[in-house]
């Protein structure tokens, strides 16, 4: 049975302390005016940013008549859009962060049913990892669903096609409003968190089950869930990347984009069980998993991050090629505005991964799965970070305390919660069908 180490558990607090304080700043210091605005962005004199307080603050003369008015509602528009901004940056943070972990939680719940579903006989001593990990769900799945409660009741501005004056004069928002209201929207969400939820706690008490039984009922059950569970994971993964992640762009869409979000989801999950299975064999738990379990986790590693370039490359070059107005906007302003991230996230989702990790030995020494394991959850956490930001923030966006913030609370709260969820069943499955071939697996 694995024991929580104080260290451990007393670190994951710290990192929620100082992530709240963070978090805190970061509203606190969010602008309540237009002048005050103003004046941050002013205060930062990073070239886009002074231009841009500039354009807001610059005076209209008053003798230009009509034209003076256009430009002076114009300009009242163009403040209140920066205030917007400025006030999004807090909750942008938060989002990504929570999102980020809840997506690991979930990728690790998608392969641990692909697992069960294909009756894998390699991976069985990895199940209480991948269900430790799952357990995160709970509270990052709910955290969530209060900042979307919280959008629609206009605590933010995250989502724009949910205030209404935006959509009264807005054709194709109005004709989108059959699926973006904040009703359904909620529906949905409520919908697809309650089915992953309800899976993990069904195949969790199945696998424990299973133990102590006296035959293989409880495996053929979670087998069964299992299928179940992938085609509806399938289409709710979809939906849920349109609903909270594209619909902040609610102009611009992808038929690739439910695929794209699923790749970065499954590649950050192996990830996680391949970092959490070498920490504790270092701590002399499972001493049954061998390299060639390590090495293939590190094999799923390289092949999603192949994948998650493949995804990208394809829906980037063919709106890129295609030129089309209102889709390639969505990449020039991060292109425009956001190149290191736009960049460097490619290069740490695809070609430090293909580096590292393209050679087979390479993936059997644990301190290099860490190391690329590393790189890949950042890239993939910048990943989420343009999704988000230049749809909430525009070029408003810097790494700042309430980013930091943010992501050391959840990463506080993601080592509490799954740690604390492996001390609740032994770390090894007793009676699982293949739970031999895998104690034997050697590649």
């Amino acid at each position: 049975m694995y024991t929580f180490s104080n260290r451990l558990k007393i670190a994951s607090f710290i990192l929620m302390a100082v992530g709240l304080l963070g978090i805190g700043i970061g509203f606190v210091s969010a602008p309540a005016t237009v002048e005050e605005a103003k004046a941050i962005v002013a205060s930062h004199d990073d070239g886009h940013g002074a231009a841009h307080g500039e354009e807001a603050s610059h005076a209209v003369p008053a003798d230009h008549g009509a034209e003076s008015a256009h430009d002076t509602g114009h300009s009242a528009s163009h403040d209140e859009h920066l205030l917007h901004q400025l006030q999004n940056k807090p909750w942008s943070a938060l989002y990504v962060a929570a999102f980020f972990f809840m997506m690991i939680a979930l990728g690790v719940l998608a392969f641990y049913a692909i697992q069960r579903a294909s009756q894998a006989g390699w991976s069985p001593l990895l199940f209480r990892v991948m269900e430790g990990i799952t357990a995160y769900l709970v509270p990052g799945g709910i955290i969530v669903f209060v900042i979307l409660v919280l959008s629609v009741l206009h605590m933010n501005h995250l989502f724009v096609w949910m205030d209404a004056d935006v959509v009264a004069h807005d054709k194709l928002l109005q004709g989108k409003a059959g699926f973006l209201n904040p009703t359904f929207f909620l529906v949905r969400a409520a919908i697809f968190l309650g089915g992953w939820i309800l899976y993990r706690e069904f195949s969790r008490k199945f696998s424990l089950a299973q133990d102590e039984a006296n035959d293989n009922s409880n495996f053929k059950k979670n087998f069964r869930i299992s299928a179940a569970f992938l085609v509806f994971y399938l289409i709710s993964e979809s939906i849920m990347s349109w609903d909270w992640i594209m619909s902040v762009d609610p102009h611009w869409f992808s038929t690739l984009f439910g695929w794209y979000v699923f790749a970065s989801m499954i590649v950050s999950g192996i990830t996680v069980i391949s970092m959490v299975t070498i920490y504790l064999k270092s701590r002399g738990y499972l001493e049954d998993v061998n390299d060639s379990h390590i090495h293939d986790l590190a094999k799923f590693m390289f092949g999603f991050s192949i994948f998650w370039t493949y995804l990208w490359f394809s829906q980037f070059m063919l709106i890129w090629y295609s030129n089309i107005p209102e889709e390639v906007t969505y990449f020039v302003t991060r292109i425009e505005d956001y190149k290191l991230p736009f960049f460097g996230m490619l290069a740490l989702n695809f070609i430090f991964p293909f580096l590292i990790l393209m050679n087979s030995d390479y993936k059997r020494i644990n301190w290099f799965v860490l190391m690329a394991g590393i790189i890949i959850l950042i890239g993939h956490y910048i990943d989420i970070f343009n999704m988000i930001m230049p749809a909430t923030v525009g070029d408003q966006w810097y790494i700042g305390i309430p980013e930091i913030g943010a992501i050391l609370f959840f990463a506080g709260l993601f080592i509490f919660w799954v740690f604390r969820a492996l001390t609740n069943a032994p770390l090894q499955p007793k009676r699982n069908p293949f739970i031999e071939e895998s104690r034997h697996f050697h590649y």
